[in-house]
C-alpha cells in the first residue's frame, strides 16, 4: 500500500483539475474549496512520501505492470520527497493569496493551478527522460496560462517572450532524448545510467553532446546565466499568487541537473563521467553575480524580487556545482529557503504595490500607506531573510555553503562571489526599501491616486492578506529551528544521489508496484 503512494501526488491535481474543468462551476466559491482541500491533501501525500522514505528506501511504481526499462516508472526517494513537500507547502500559501480575488481575474484559474502541480509533481517523480519531457510540457502550459492570467499589455508581452523561449528549449529537449535513444535504445534514467558507463569510445561523443544539450535545457529552465533573460519580465508582470508558485519553477531545472548528472553522467559514467562538473560552477558563480546586478538596477520592488530568483538560482546550483557531498547538502537546505522567501516576497510586493496607488511598487516617493510600520517590519524581516544575514536561514544556507566550498579549488571565487554579492544584495535592498517607506510624499500632495480599493485595510481582509506572506517567513524560522535534522536528511540525501547503484537496482529489479 505504501508504494502505491508515489502515483497519488500525480493522480490527485489530475482528477481534481478534470472535476473542476467538467463541471464547469460558475461558483467560485466552491472552485476555491475543492482547489484548497486538494493542496492539502497533497501536503498530506507529500509528508507520507517523505516518511516512508526517510530511512532511504526507493520506491517504484511501475504503471501498466509493464517493468523497466520497457514501461512507465514513477520513483520516490528522499530528494523526490524533499521536492515534492516544498512544491505543497508553496501551493497552499500561493493558493490562500490568490483566493482574496486574483483567481476571479480570469477564467480556469483553479484549473490551471493543479495541472501546475500535476506536472511539477510528475517532474520530481519520473523515472524516465521522455516523460520528464511530458510533465515538462503540462507544467509550461500551465504555466503560460497562467502568466497571462488577468490580462494586460506588459503582461502579454512578457508571456510571448516565456512561450518563444521555452518552446525552443522543449525542442532542443527532444533532440537530446531522441539521440540518446537512437544511440542507447532507451530513455529510463537507471538504464540509461548503465548504458552511459558501459559506452564504447566510437560513440562517446554523440552521448556528450545529447547530455550537454540537456543540460542546455536544464539551465534554460533553471534560468541559470547567460539563459534567463525570459525570467524578470515573466515574473515581474504576473500575479502575485502566480509569481510565489513560480518560484518552485527555476528550481525545476535545478532539480533537474541534479538528478540527471549524478545518476546518467556522475562519477561511474565512464568515459561521460562528470560531464558538466567544468561547466555548472562558473555559470552559477556567473549567474548569482548578474542576479545582483540586476537586483541593483532594478527601478521596480517586483522587478527587483525577479532579480532575487535569479540571484538564488545562483547560489543553489554553485552548492551543486562542487560536486560533493557536503555541498549538495548545503544546496538542498538553501532551496527550500530560497523558494520560501522570494515567494513571500513577491506576495509582499503585490501587498505594498496595492497600497501605493498609481506609482504602485515603482522606487519613487509615495503616499504614505495605511499600516506602513507594520509593512515595513515585514519588508525588513524578508530583505534580511533572502540577503542571508544571521540567525535566519538564508544565513545557515549561506554558511553552508562556504563551508562546504573550504576544500574545492575555487574556494577564493566561491567566497570572494558570495561574500561581496550578498553585501551589495543586501545594499540595494536597503535602498529599495528607504524609498518604499522613508521618501514619502506629504499628505497634501494630490497628484496621487491611492488605492482604489475600499476594503483593502479592514481587519478581515489584512489578516487574508498577511496569513500567507507570514506563513511563508515561519516556514523559513522552521526552517532554523529545525536546522540539525534538516542538515542530517541532507546529508542523506546527497550521499543516496552520489551512490546511485540502489537507485539502478531498485529500478530495474522486478519490485516495481502497479
Amino acid at each position: 500500500m505504501t508504494d502505491h503512494l508515489v502515483i497519488a501526488p500525480v493522480l490527485l491535481p489530475l482528477l481534481v483539475g478534470t472535476l473542476l474543468l467538467l463541471i464547469k462551476s460558475e461558483d467560485l466559491r466552491f472552485q476555491r474549496i475543492l482547489s484548497t482541500v486538494s493542496v492539502i491533501a497533497q501536503i498530506g501525500l507529500a509528508l507520507g512520501l517523505l516518511c516512508a522514505v526517510y530511512g532511504g528506501e526507493i520506491l517504484v511504481y511501475t504503471v501498466g505492470n509493464w517493468q523497466a526499462p520497457f514501461g512507465i516508472v514513477l520513483v520516490a526517494d528522499r530528494l523526490t520527497a524533499w521536492m515534492l513537500i516544498i512544491t505543497a507547502l508553496l501551493s497552499f500559501c500561493a493558493l490562500l493569496y490568490a483566493v482574496r480575488g486574483a483567481d476571479s481575474a480570469g477564467r480556469h484559474f483553479h484549473v490551471l493551478f493543479q495541472m501546475q502541480l500535476l506536472g511539477l509533481n510528475g517532474a520530481f517523480l519520473t523515472g524516465d527522460l521522455f516523460n520528464l519531457f511530458v510533465f515538462f510540457e503540462i507544467l509550461l502550459l500551465a504555466s503560460y496560462s497562467l502568466l497571462l492570467h488577468g490580462g494586460g499589455r506588459n503582461r502579454t508581452k512578457a508571456g510571448l517572450h516565456f512561450v518563444v523561449i521555452n518552446l525552443v528549449g522543449s525542442t532542443l529537449f527532444l533532440f537530446a532524448v531522441g539521440t540518446l535513444y537512437g544511440m542507447l535504445g532507451t530513455l529510463n534514467m537507471a538504464d540509461l545510467a548503465v548504458k552511459v558507463a558501459a559506452t564504447p569510445p566510437e560513440d562517446i561523443f554523440l552521448v556528450n553532446t545529447a547530455g550537454l544539450l540537456l543540460f542546455g535545457v536544464f539551465a534554460l529552465k533553471a534560468a541559470l546565466l547567460p539563459l534567463y533573460a525570459w525570467l524578470p519580465g515573466a515574473y515581474a508582470h504576473t500575479t502575485a499568487s502566480v509569481a510565489a508558485i513560480f518560484a518552485i519553477m527555476t528550481k525545476v531545472g535545478a532539480y533537474c541537473i541534479l538528478r540527471v548528472y549524478t545518476l546518467i553522467f556522475g562519477a561511474q559514467a565512464g568515459l561521460a563521467a562528470n560531464l558538466i562538473e567544468a561547466w555548472l560552477l562558473p555559470l552559477a558563480l556567473a549567474t548569482l553575480i548578474f542576479g545582483v546586478l540586476g537586483i541593483m538596477a532594478s527601478t521596480h520592488l517586483r522587478q527587483q524580487v525577479a532579480y532575487l530568483v535569479i540571484a538564488s538560482i545562483g547560489s543553489l546550483l554553485i552548492a551543486f556545482g562542487l560536486n560533493t557531498e557536503i555541498g549538495i547538502a548545503a544546496g538542498l537546505y538553501y532551496l527550500p529557503h530560497s523558494t520560501f522567501s522570494v515567494a513571500a516576497f513577491f506576495l509582499l510586493a503585490d501587498a505594498i504595490a496595492k497600497r501605493r496607488g498609481e506609482i504602485a511598487d515603482k522606487f519613487e516617493p509615495g503616499p504614505v500607506i495605511v499600516y506602513q510600520r507594520l509593512f515595513g517590519v515585514l519588508f525588513f524581516i524578508t530583505a534580511v531573510l533572502v540577503a542571508g544575514l544571521p540567525p535566519l536561514s538564508g544565513f545557515i544556507g549561506k554558511f553552508l555553503i562556504l563551508h562546504a566550498a573550504l576544500e574545492h579549488p575555487m574556494l577564493p571565487w566561491v567566497m570572494s562571489i558570495i561574500l561581496i554579492t550578498s553585501l551589495l544584495g543586501l545594499v540595494a535592498l536597503a535602498r529599495g526599501g528607504s524609498r518604499l517607506f522613508y521618501r514619502t510624499l506629504p499628505v497634501t500632495d494630490t497628484t496621487v491616486v491611492i488605492n482604489s480599493e475600499p476594503n483593502l485595510n479592514t481587519p478581515r481582509s489584512m489578516i487574508g492578506e498577511l496569513l500567507p506572506i507570514i506563513s511563508l517567513l515561519a516556514l523559513c524560522v522552521a526552517l532554523v529551528i529545525c536546522a540539525g535534522p534538516i542538515t542530517e536528511f541532507s546529508m542523506a540525501t546527497a550521499n543516496q544521489l552520489l551512490q546511485p547503484s540502489n537507485y539502478i537496482q531498485a529500478v530495474l529489479s522486478d519490485g516495481g508496484q502497479y
